[in-house]
C-alpha cells in the first residue's frame, strides 16, 4: 500500500501431507506489515531462540516487540537440528530451562493452532561402566529436589523400553519420561504465530546493517528498510553472533562446529514396534539415537582430534547468503561411533542410510549459551552460543522475557551469564575450548571438573610461574588459581572421582597448616573495582543493603534485586573520603560490574567506576603465626590493638607499597595484601623467606572452602544467589533495614520479614564413608524430599562431613535428623549449632572477656 516502506512480513503456511518433511519446500504467503520506527525491544535473529523471546515478551504484555530476520525464519542452525528435547541437564539451574521448554512445547499447539510435531517417548542415558553408574547416581542425588521426572532404571527395564538394544554391556540407565524430539521448523513457526497473535512484529528479510547507541541508552537499529529506535536490542543471531557483536565493538566467543547426524530408511524391526522407541544416549559411545518415522536417526560427537570447526567464519565472516545450506558430509569421520552404535543397536547393521545431515551449530568455550544483558553496552542483551537451541529455546525465551519485563532475573542462571567471558577470551583459546567441549559432550561429569585446553590464558597472576609446578590448578574466569599443593610423596595430578581422591589428604595438611601455623594463598582472581566521585557513597548506599564503611574500614555488603533476592556479595573498603575499593568473587566480576554501572547510569550519579581486576594481585596470609611473619617485613605495627579486624592500611612490606586488609576467608588470623601485579612475586618470595621459622607454606582453594564451612561462612553462588533472600540465608547482620538510604530491595525485604520465612539455611553434619557433600544434594525425611544442600566439605578440624542446607523452618531446630542422598545412598545427618569452629576474632574476643 502507498506509504508503506515495502517490507514483507512472512507468514509461513505449512500444508500437512501424509509424510511431512521439513527438508522439502513449503508454500509461503507474503503479507505486508507496517514498518515501525520505534520499539521497546528489537530482537535480531529468527531462529527458535529469538522467536521464542518475541513470543514470550509479547505474551507478557510488552508493546512494540520487533523481530528482525535477515533471510527466513529458522535459517541458520534451527532448520536442520535433530530436535532433541530432554528434562535432563547435569547442571542445576539449566534443569529449569529444560523443564519450562518441555512444558511450553506440550501446550503450544493448542495455544497457537500450529502443529509442532512433538514426540515424547522418553529418553534413556545408558551406563555401561561402573563409573558411569556412579555418575547416574550422582545426578539422581542432584535431581530429586527438582520437579524434573527422572529415575535410575535397571537393565531389565531398559530392555522393556528399548527392545532392540544389545544388553551385553548395559549396567543401568537414567530414564526421563516426557523427553523426546520436536520438529524445529514447526516449533519456530508455532512460536512465530503466537508472537504475532500477541502483537509482536516479525520482519524479514531485514538485515541489520548497523547498530548505534544513543546518549540515553537506546539503540538505532539500521536496516535497508529504515531505522528503528529501540529501548533495548537482543542479539539472537546464532552463528552470526560475532558479526553482530562486532558492530558495537564486541568479539563474542562463539564459533560454528560441524555436527553430523545420520538418518536411515525404514527398519523392519522398528516398523513392527507398537510404541515409539525412547531416545537413547550411549555415554561411552558418545552418540544419541532416536526413532525417525519407521527408521532411526543417530548423531555422534567426535573426539577432539576428529571434529571440525568452521574457524574460517571467525576469521572471514559467514559467507553472504548462507542460511539454509549444509556442509559436505563426512561419514568416515564418525565411523568409530557408527560402529559403536551398530554394536549397541544391531538392527543398524542392515539399515540403509538415506541422509547424512552436516550443518553448523554454535559453540562457546564452555558449551553453555550466553544469556542476558552484556556489560560494556547499555541495554544490549545476548541470547547466543546455543549448542542445543531447541531444548533451550522455550525456557530461555521465558527467562529473558521475565528479566526484561521485571528488571531482574527470575532465577539464578549465572553459568550462562555473557559476562563470564572477557578480553582474555582470545580466538585461539575459543577454538581450543570448542574442540575440547565438543569432544566432552558425553565424558564423565565429575565433581570439581577441570578442562585444560587453551590454558593458561593471558590472565595469570604475578606468582603463577612460581606456583604452577607445585599445585593442581583450577580455572576461574581466565585465571589459574591453586586448588591444592602437592609434596614429593603425594599422588599428584588431576584425578577426578565421585569419592575422596588424591587431594583429600593434602588438603587436610593445608587446613592443619592454617589452623596451627601460617599459610599463603593466591587470591588474585577476585574481581576488583574502584568507585570514586562526588556521588560515590550515595550510589553505593543505593546499591548495597549494609551501611558504607568509614575511611580505613572494611565490611561485607550485599546487592539485592528489587524483589529482595541476593544479586551479589561484595567486600567494600573506603580507602580515602569518597574512594571505595570493591572486591567480589572471580566468577561474578563483570556480572557485578554491569549491575553497578547500570544503576550509576540510570540514576545519573556523578561517579567514576574502574575495573582494576588485572592491575592488582592479591595474597592471603592466614594462620596464628601470620602476624609474626608480616611484622618481620614492615615497620607498621601489626598488633591486634593497632591493626584491628576489618581495618585497612597502606603499608610497606619488604620495601614495596601495598594495601593490607585484616580479613581472612579461612576465619583465622589473616590479612589480604593488595599488590601491584609487577611486585607480586617479590612480595610473595619475601613472605615465604620471612616465614621459614614459622613453618610457612602454601594452601589452595579446597582448603579455604573447608575452613570457611567450619566457620559457618556463607558463599555467594551457593548459600546466597538470585534464588534466595538474605534473611533465609542468615545474613541479617549485614542487612540494615533501618538505614536511611532506600537501597534496592529494601521494601521487598521488609515485606518478606513481615510475612515470615518458609525455609531457612541450616548447618548440618553427617555420617559418611568415602564420599563428602559438595552441594545440591537432595535431603530426605521419612521418605519425602524436604530440602537441598548448598555447599559441603569434609571438616578436617572436627573430622566429619558438613554442609549448609535449606530446610523448612519447622525442620531447622538443632538436633533435627534428616538424610542426605549421595551416590545412591541416604546418609544420616543432623542439624547442629553453627559454627563448628569459632573464628579467630571471636576466639580472641572471648579470651579477652574471660581474662577480664
Amino acid at each position: 500500500p502507498v506509504g508503506y516502506k515495502g517490507l514483507f512480513d512472512r507468514v509461513m503456511l505449512l500444508w500437512v501431507c501424509p509424510q511431512p518433511n521439513r527438508f522439502n519446500s513449503v508454500c509461503i504467503m507474503h503479507m505486508t506489515s507496517l514498518w515501525k520506527d520505534t520499539a521497546e525491544t528489537v530482537i535480531i535473529g529468527g531462529g527458535c531462540v529469538g522467536v521464542s523471546l518475541a513470543y514470550h515478551l509479547a505474551k507478557a504484555g510488552q508493546k512494540d516487540v520487533v523481530l528482525l530476520e535477515k533471510s527466513e525464519l529458522t535459517a541458520g542452525s534451527t532448520w536442520h537440528a535433530a530436535g532433541l528435547t530432554t528434562y535432563y541437564h547435569p547442571g542445576i539451574n539449566l534443569k529449569k530451562v529444560h523443564y519450562h521448554s518441555i512444558k511450553l512445547y506440550e501446550s503450544l499447539e493448542a495455544e497457537t493452532g500450529q502443529a509442532v510435531g512433538f514426540h515424547q517417548p522418553g529418553s534413556i542415558r545408558i551406563a555401561s561402566t561402573p563409573v558411569r553408574v556412579d555418575e547416574l547416581k550422582y545426578q539422581m542425588a542432584r535431581t530429586h529436589w527438582h520437579p524434573t521426572p527422572q529415575w535410575l532404571i535397571t537393565p531389565e527395564k531398559i530392555k522393556e523400553l528399548f527392545p532392540l538394544l544389545n544388553m551385553d554391556k548395559v549396567l543401568a540407565g537414567l530414564y526421563n519420561p516426557g523427553d523426546g524430539h520436536i520438529d524445529p521448523y514447526s516449533l519456530t513457526m508455532a512460536l512465530a504465530a503466537g508472537a504475532r497473535m500477541y502483537g509482536a512484529q516479525i520482519y524479514n528479510p531485514a538485515l541489520v546493517s548497523g547498530l548505534t547507541p544513543t546518549s540515553d541508552g537506546k539503540w538505532d537499529v539500521q536496516t535497508p528498510h529504515g531505522t528503528i529506535r529501540a529501548n533495548r536490542i537482543v542479539n539472537a543471531t546464532g552463528f552470526w553472533a560475532r558479526e553482530v557483536g562486532q558492530q558495537i565493538g564486541f568479539e563474542h566467543p562463539t564459533i560454528p562446529v560441524h555436527h553430523q547426524y545420520v538418518v536411515t530408511a525404514t527398519v523392519p524391526e522398528v516398523k513392527s514396534l507398537k510404541a515409539e522407541l525412547p531416545v537413547i544416549r550411549d555415554l561411552e559411545g558418545s552418540y544419541y539415537l532416536r526413532q525417525e518415522r519407521d527408521g532411526l536417526l543417530f548423531g555422534p560427537y567426535e573426539r577432539e582430534e576428529k571434529m571440525v570447526l568452521q574457524d574460517s567464519w571467525v576469521r572471514d565472516g559467514v559467507p553472504p547468503g548462507f542460511g539454509k545450506e549444509l556442509f559436505e558430509s563426512d561419514l568416515d569421520r564418525i565411523m568409530d561411533h557408527v560402529e559403536m552404535a551398530m554394536e549397541m543397536v544391531p538392527v543398524l547393521k542392515n539399515a540403509d542410510i538415506i541422509n547424512i545431515v552436516s550443518g553448523p551449530i554454535t559453540y562457546t568455550p564452555d558449551l553453555l549459551p550466553m544469556v542476558g544483558p552484556h556489560q560494556g553496552a547499555r541495554n544490549y542483551w545476548t541470547a547466543i552460543g546455543f549448542g542445543y537451541g531447541v531444548i533451550h529455546a522455550g525456557g530461555i525465551g521465558k527467562f529473558l522475557s521475565d528479566w526484561i519485563v521485571t528488571g531482574e532475573p527470575p532465577y539464578d542462571l549465572i553459568e550462562c551469564d555473557p559476562n563470564r567471558y572477557g578480553k582474555w577470551t582470545t580466538v585461539p583459546y575459543m577454538c581450543s575450548k570448542a574442540r575440547e567441549s565438543y569432544g566432552f559432550n558425553n565424558v564423565v561429569g565429575y565433581p570439581k571438573e577441570e578442562r585444560f585446553a587453551g590454558r593458561p590464558t593471558n590472565r595469570t597472576s604475578g606468582v603463577y610461574e612460581l606456583l604452577k609446578g607445585k599445585a593442581s590448578m583450577g580455572f576461574h574466569t581466565g585465571w589459574e588459581q591453586p586448588h591444592w599443593f602437592y609434596k614429593p610423596e603425594d599422588n599428584a595430578g588431576y584425578k577426578p572421582s565421585f569419592r575422596r581422591t588424591n587431594w583429600f589428604g593434602p588438603v587436610g595438611r593445608e587446613c592443619k597448616l592454617v589452623m596451627e601455623k601460617v599459610g599463603v594463598i593466591d587470591l588474585t582472581p577476585f574481581g576488583k573495582f574502584m568507585v570514586k566521585g562526588k556521588d560515590s557513597q550515595k550510589l553505593l548506599d543505593r546499591l548495597f543493603a549494609n551501611t558504607m564503611p568509614k575511611v580505613g574500614l572494611t565490611n561485607i555488603s550485599h546487592m539485592l534485586t528489587p524483589t529482595g533476592r541476593v544479586y551479589a556479595e561484595v567486600t567494600i573498603t573506603q580507602l580515602t573520603p569518597g574512594e571505595f575499593l570493591l572486591i567480589t568473587g572471580s566468577g561474578s566480576e563483570l556480572h557485578d560490574l554491569r549491575w553497578i554501572e547500570k544503576e550509576a547510569a540510570e540514576g545519573a550519579y556523578d561517579v567514576d567506576i574502574s575495573n582494576v581486576t588485572e592491575d592488582i594481585g592479591v595474597l592471603g596470609v592466614a594462620g596464628p603465626k601470620a602476624r609474626d611473619v608480616l611484622q618481620k617485613l614492615t615497620q607498621e605495627d601489626m598488633s591486634d590493638a593497632s591493626f584491628k579486624f576489618l581495618h585497612c592500611k597502606p603499608i610497606q612490606l619488604g620495601g614495596i607499597n601495598l594495601r593490607a586488609i585484616r580479613i581472612s576467608y579461612t576465619g583465622e588470623l589473616g590479612w589480604e595484601l593488595y599488590i601491584p601485579q609487577k611486585d607480586m612475586a617479590a612480595v610473595y618470595q619475601a613472605i615465604m623467606a620471612a616465614g621459614e621459622d614459622e613453618g610457612i607454606d602454601n594452601f589452595g582453594t579446597y582448603a579455604m572452602a573447608s575452613l570457611r564451612l567450619e566457620k559457618g561462612f556463607r558463599g555467594w553462588g551457593a548459600e546466597m544467589n538470585c534464588d534466595t533472600n538474605p534473611l533465609e540465608a542468615g545474613l541479617d547482620y549485614f542487612i540494615k533495614l533501618n538505614k536511611h538510604a532506600d537501597f534496592i530491595g529494601k521494601a521487598a525485604l521488609q515485606e518478606i520479614k513481615a510475612k515470615g520465612l518458609k525455609r531457612k539455611l541450616s548447618y548440618i553434619t553427617m555420617d559418611t564413608d568415602d564420599v563428602d557433600p559438595e552441594g545440591n544434594e537432595t535431603i530426605w525425611l521419612n521418605g519425602k524430599v524436604v530440602g537441598n544442600t548448598t555447599s559441603g566439605a569434609y571438616s578436617y578440624t572436627t573430622q566429619q562431613s558438613l554442609a549448609f542446607a535449606y530446610l523448612p523452618v519447622e525442620l531447622c531446630s538443632v538436633g533435627q535428623k534428616v538424610e542426605v542422598e549421595m551416590l545412591g545412598r541416604k546418609y544420616p545427618a543432623m542439624v547442629v549449632q553453627e559454627p563448628l569452629v569459632l573464628t579467630e576474632p571471636t576466639r580472641t574476643r572471648l579470651q579477652k572477656k574471660s581474662k577480664a
